[in-house]
């Protein structure tokens, strides 16, 4: 089947600091066979989606009803985790070229600073905690890795207008700048964001709460000498009672998020009298006597945090915002959404595969829910204190602004409780046999693995690809024969795994190993809890572990893989 490129009248938009390309509409020229996956949604989640689906061999069709990539800078924080996905996903490198990382974190209460956050970053980590950067240069990479690889069809200009679903299929009704077309698909996935037109077509219903106060986010571009550090302003005298945010992005553009009183509009929010005298007044506060800038972009927010209960429904399958809605604060969005699509292409990938059951899309929706559900509660509590719901809340905020002038024990409490990787550890694809609980370091069942740097040999996730992979610990000169043969009689299936092995000493090959590395300084054993030979970690394709043992047998290999691809 031949694509047709074709053009519609839609004109770049316009940014300060960034050129849009105009993406031709991509259209089918005739009759197609059933696809494997379609993903609605060209936004970093839909994108990352199926670039980390191709890893496994199953290619995807990807719609998108722009022509060009997102207008305004929308998500612009990224953390750790995100960029050790996208590192999976082939974008890490771009990505930290151009952004600003960061680690720092201060909240300012009558012009005095009551809290300094730092954010843990040691040897061992490739990627600082946060770095910054406009969503438009996320995704321009996103899309330029998706475009080069020949599993992922990207097909600009194509808007969905209706779902039906059948047993084994789904069938999606789509719109294009030269007519309609029908296309089916063994797998729908939803990441077309937070006014998902496939939720609204399923009569789908999110939970969970809206919350009253309102924020204008605006992009500057002004040249300000403060370092990229997160900057927090409660009850500034310009915005008596409420709450200021700035982020430094690149290109001499920041980001000020600054509350709203409760009687105010958006419409009159966005007056360019209103953002000129309001921003004018921050700049001033932060000590910009004249200021002088330019306007990019701007937008009203409002703090909700909403999910679904189920991520899975048929053949259709939510991610990212489609899934849930979760508050800027604490950089939840876009990361999070990061972490579903993670979970969520290697599952896939092994059912369609036959690797795995599809237990295993139910382990998705149970463990990505659990984690929104958790988000929500932690994203609450901050909301609340930024943006206090009834006056029993504000009179308690009030009291620790007040009591923060003086008193270090409640200044913790202007903690933004940063988005973090979610430990799966009740999980249904962790081990129930192993020694998990005998560990006294080390990540635990359904925890993400702990990177390390390995020398000359980068770090740890650098030998880490789409595959279950076994960790091993112990001073051996080749992989034992038992453990071999259960990993080959996957492997014989097309199951991909791998073997790493972990010295007590220098580094030399083992054989039956994919990978070897030695422990000298014993700074990887003791970070693993790892106290004697023998000890081993299985690794869920995403990170996660999902067993671990102090002494390793082929009977515990077997059981604990068959429970992690859904066979028990």
């Amino acid at each position: 089947m031949n694509i047709q490129e074709t053009r519609n009248d839609a004109s770049a938009k316009y940014r300060v600091y960034y050129n849009y390309r105009i993406y031709p509409a991509r259209l089918p020229s005739g009759p197609e066979e059933r696809k494997r996956v379609v993903i609605v949604g060209g936004g970093p989640v839909g994108l990352t989606t199926a670039l980390t689906l191709a890893r496994y061999g199953v290619p995807s069709v990807l719609l998108e009803s722009e022509q060009q990539v997102s207008e305004g800078s929308r998500a612009i924080v990224f953390t750790r985790r995100s960029m050790e996905i996208l590192q999976q996903a082939g974008a890490a490198d771009r990505i930290s070229a151009a952004g600003l990382p960061w680690r720092f974190g201060n909240s300012f209460y009558r012009g005095q600073r009551v809290f300094r956050m730092e954010a843990p970053h040691d040897a061992d980590d490739r990627y600082y905690p946060m770095i910054n950067l406009q969503q438009q240069y996320l995704e321009e990479f996103l899309v330029d890795a998706a475009e080069a690889h020949p599993l992922i069809e990207l097909r600009w200009g194509n808007k969905v207008l209706g779902v039906e679903q059948a047993a084994d299929h789904a069938r999606v009704e789509i719109d294009t700048p030269a007519g309609p077309y029908t296309l089916e698909t063994d797998w729908l996935v939803a990441a077309d964001g937070a006014r998902s037109v496939i939720r609204t077509m399923m009569g789908l219903g999110l939970e969970g709460a809206s919350y009253e106060g309102r924020f204008v986010i605006a992009d500057i571009r002004i040249d300000v000498d403060l370092p990229t550090e997160r900057l927090a302003f409660f009850d500034p005298s310009w915005n008596p009672g409420n709450t200021v945010l700035m982020h430094r992005e690149p290109g001499n553009i920041w980001r000020v998020d600054y509350q709203l009183p409760a009687d105010e509009t958006p419409e009159q929010a966005l007056q360019p009298d209103s953002l000129k005298a309001r921003i004018d007044a921050q700049l001033r506060m932060i000590g910009v006597e004249e200021p002088e800038w330019e306007m990019d972009w701007c937008s009203v927010y409002s703090a909700r945090t909403l999910t679904l209960p189920d991520y899975v429904h048929g053949r259709v399958i939510f991610t990212g915002d489609a899934a849930h809605i979760l508050p800027i604060f604490g950089v939840r969005g876009a990361n999070t959404g990061f972490q579903d699509g993670f979970d969520l292409s290697w599952k896939l990938a092994f059912a369609i595969q036959g690797w795995g059951t599809e237990k295993l899309l139910r382990s998705y929706s149970a463990e990505r829910v659990k984690a929104a559900r958790e988000i929500i509660d932690e994203a609450g509590k901050s909301i609340r204190f930024m943006t206090p719901p009834s006056d029993g809340f504000r009179l308690l905020r009030d009291a620790v602004l007040s009591l923060s002038l003086k008193h270090d024990f409640v200044r913790p409490l202007f903690h933004w409780r940063t988005s973090r990787p979610h430990e799966y550890s009740d999980s249904m694809l962790n081990s129930l046999g192993d020694d998990n609980a005998l560990f006294h370091a080390g990540p635990a069942d359904g925890a993400p693995l702990m990177n390390v740097r390995l020398g000359s040999d980068g770090f740890l996730f650098d030998h880490f690809g789409p595959a279950l992979h076994l960790l091993m610990f112990a001073e051996i000169d080749a992989v034992p024969a038992p453990i071999l043969a259960e990993v080959e009689a996957l492997r014989a299936r097309g199951v991909p795994v791998r073997i790493i092995v972990v010295r007590r000493g220098r580094k030399q090959a083992v054989e039956g190993a994919d990978a070897a590395f030695g422990n000298e300084s014993g700074h990887f054993w003791e970070k693993y809890g790892v106290l004697a030979d023998g000890a081993a970690y299985l690794v869920r394709p995403d990170q996660h572990v999902c067993a671990r043992w102090k002494n390793l047998s082929p009977d515990r290999l077997r059981a604990a893989l068959n429970t992690v691809l859904g066979n028990s």
